[in-house]
């Protein structure tokens, strides 16, 4: 009874959700989609305080970002692929779920192993809500109406990325809360999020058999979490050129080649090799990847440069972020609602890549004494950017794509841009670990252990321990090393320019997905009935 099919053509909009239960939907949407993003980045002005008490090193300040963002990475794609087979609603409350668990272990640590076991956690949980979120929208909206929509997302993404390390520094300078609410601050707003998908979201459910196909996630898992932990690890615990780099590297792509060939024959794979066929795809794939790399790469080491090399508070370090807040909250908005009127998106990807490419050559440029009306220009010009660029990315894929392949197509963006946020900080991360030691043996020589723990595993100094004439210098050291990491990262950003140029406009559907699969799936069966 349930195989048969209809012989007229569903109804256009028949179906079709009302803009205030469109509303109401992703109301509890941007709520879980906020506080996932915001576990990646509430920790930042938190983590110098935390690395003091747990007693941890540099690399340590690094895998704490990185193991929450590797985590997300590596399941985004399986979370993408069963939303296209089971309740997305379900999935969606189930990675909730997962988040609370991870907060709440994090917030009760008692050592830096267990706060990183709980970032797993919490990565698992956060990479399903940010995947299936996107996918929830495309469902319901048409993508011709999904800008006005997307640009809020994009906000609520940007404000999340950028103002978590203002939530983190409040919290921190609270003598009565402290970092640990860094982690249980997101409990209440996630159960909440659950509360309000259940009452408001409504979708259709796809009952089919399926097959997961595990061996492919188990090796795509692997091997991108090698390559990652290779680019964290690489120049600060071995050099780059080194018997542990060939053989990381050369594991991870073996694994990587493993899972290609298993995709290749899979009945359900993860990632389906044919939606990369598909240029528009492949290109916003790649901008993807290189987008993560330098806004994340370059982004999370900020709140570090606030208060290590300028000498603020984990508060005004936090505020220091908002001209970047706002520079993407207004052009993520603006973009979103100029393209749901005009219909035209492509210009806003390249004046987004072009903005970004010269916000970083500007940060590249910082040092200790840079002025903080520079550098608050600075940041807002990467954030106008980053905000037209980031979630138009996605806007373009999904309208090119057929509807049943939405979930795969935005599961595989999201999957890449965070694969290169996570290598961008575990690889930028070690570089600005290196060039602090380094630095700090040119101007302190024997007084580098005392100052920064070391060369290799640098400790993240107390600047309140440290005597005038040895504060100065550190601060010049990781100003000048900040400055050089954004340099590192802007040909990334030049890179994404390039890759925008070359992605074809094509108008934008005004079927919602859950309608193009059902005209998708009608028009399918007209010709075995001749």
């Amino acid at each position: 009874m349930t195989a048969t099919v209809p012989a007229e053509t569903p109804k256009v909009g028949a179906g079709r959700m009302s803009r205030r239960e469109v509303l109401q939907a992703l109301s509890g949407l941007m709520v879980g989609m906020f506080v996932s993003i915001l576990a990646s980045t509430v920790v930042a002005n938190a983590l110098p305080r935390i690395i003091a008490d747990l007693n941890g090193t540099q690399t340590v300040y690094t895998w704490i970002v990185t193991t929450e963002l590797l985590a997300m990475t590596a399941t985004v794609p399986l979370w993408g692929k069963m939303a296209d087979l089971y309740s997305k609603k379900l999935l969606i409350q189930l990675s909730l779920g997962l988040f609370v668990v991870g907060s709440l272990i994090a917030g009760l640590t008692p050592n830096v192993e267990v706060l990183l076991v709980s970032r797993v956690v919490q990565g698992i949980g956060a990479g399903g809500m940010t995947a299936l979120a996107t996918i929830v929208m495309a469902a319901m909206i048409p993508p011709r109406e999904l800008g006005r929509y997307a640009g809020i997302f994009g906000a609520v993404f940007g404000v999340g990325t950028i103002a978590g390390p203002l939530i983190g520094g409040v919290l921190v300078d609270t003598s009565w809360l402290g970092w640990r609410w860094c982690f249980l601050i997101g409990v209440p707003f996630t159960l909440l999020s659950i509360v309000l998908l259940q009452r408001t979201l409504h979708l259709p459910v796809t009952r089919r058999k399926v097959k997961i196909d595990w061996l492919g996630a188990l090796l795509i898992t692997s091997g991108v979490s090698t390559v990652l932990v290779w680019s964290s690890l690489a120049g600060n615990k071995f050099a780059w050129a080194s018997g542990w780099t060939a053989l990381m590297v050369g594991g991870g792509l073996v694994l990587l080649a493993l899972a290609v060939w298993v995709e290749s024959r899979a009945a359900e794979p993860i990632v389906p090799l044919e939606i990369f066929r598909n240029r528009t795809v492949s290109l916003t794939t790649v901008a993807s990847i290189l987008v993560g790399v330098a806004m994340f790469g370059g982004t999370v080491f900020l709140s570090q440069y606030f208060q290590l090399s300028l000498g603020k508070s984990p508060t005004v370090a936090g505020l220091m972020s908002l001209p970047m807040i706002l520079g993407l909250l207004v052009s993520s908005t603006v973009a979103g609602q100029l393209i749901t009127k005009y219909g035209r998106w492509k210009r806003y990807l390249v004046a987004g890549a072009a903005v970004m490419v010269a916000g970083m050559l500007l940060l590249a440029t910082i040092d200790a004494q840079t002025s903080i009306v520079l550098l608050s220009v600075y940041m807002a010009v990467l954030g106008i950017g980053v905000g037209m660029l980031m979630q138009n990315l996605v806007l373009a894929a999904q309208n090119d794509v057929p509807a049943h392949e939405l979930g795969a197509a935005t599961s595989v963006l999201t999957f890449f841009r965070s694969m290169g946020g996570t290598i961008g900080v575990s690889a930028l991360g070690a570089v600005l670990a290196n060039r602090v030691a380094t630095l700090s043996a040119e101007e302190l020589g024997p007084l580098t252990g005392g100052a920064t723990g070391g060369e290799g595993s640098t400790e993240v100094p107390d600047l309140s321990a440290l005597p005038e004439p040895v504060l100065k210098i550190i601060q010049d050291v990781y100003g000048t090393a900040t400055g050089e990491l954004f340099l590192v990262a802007t040909p990334f950003a030049v890179l994404a320019l390039v890759v925008v140029l070359f992605i074809r406009e094509k108008p934008l559907h005004t079927l919602s997905g859950d309608e193009r699969r059902a005209r998708e799936e009608a028009a399918a069966v007209v010709p075995g009935a001749h």
